[in-house]
């Protein structure tokens, strides 16, 4: 959790958040790829499927170091509510939304411009509530203006876009 009062991001978070955006973006291309040659669902199936390979190869590799901090975790915040537990729901159906629309005319650009819209809109929606456990957040023109910049760039993306010509 985020505390209510707004502080800057150190430059190596701003770079983690940029380099997962990059990796979403690949990963939403290589699920539409995988979804052109066998449908949504085996492109869900596919990512899934691997991710739990992999997943369960890093538990077996950092379990013995990190399952003191995973306690320590435990003992201080309790455990998780169980609605943390729908992101592997939402995950494979993030996937199967993504693959099919990628291999729209929305193309790759006009599937993550409005992937990001969609996200921006619920992240506003839940600080001005304090859904998921987040503090409420008092909205400001920061957000409006943010909120406007980023449904006009969909807009022009998906408009105006590669795929419109």
């Amino acid at each position: 959790m985020t505390s209510p009062t707004a502080q800057r991001a150190k430059p190596l978070y701003l770079l983690a958040a940029f380099g997962s955006g990059c990796l979403l973006t690949c990963a939403v291309f290589f699920n539409g790829e995988a979804g052109r040659f066998g449908g949504a669902m085996f492109s869900s199936w596919q990512a899934h499927g691997v991710g739990t390979v992999v997943a369960a190869l890093l538990l077996a590799f950092i379990w013995r170091r990190e399952r003191k901090a995973a306690a320590e975790a435990r003992e201080t915040y309790g455990k998780p509510p169980l609605w943390a537990y729908l992101a592997g729901i939402l995950g494979g159906i993030t996937v199967i939304l993504t693959s099919w629309s990628v291999n729209s005319p929305l193309a790759l650009a006009g599937t993550l411009a409005l992937g990001l819209a969609g996200q921006f809109t619920l992240s506003l929606i839940a600080d001005y509530w304090g859904l998921l456990g987040l503090p409420k957040r008092r909205l400001d023109m920061r957000d409006t203006a943010s909120f406007v910049l980023i449904a006009a760039g969909s807009l022009l993306i998906i408009l105006f876009g590669v795929g419109s010509a």
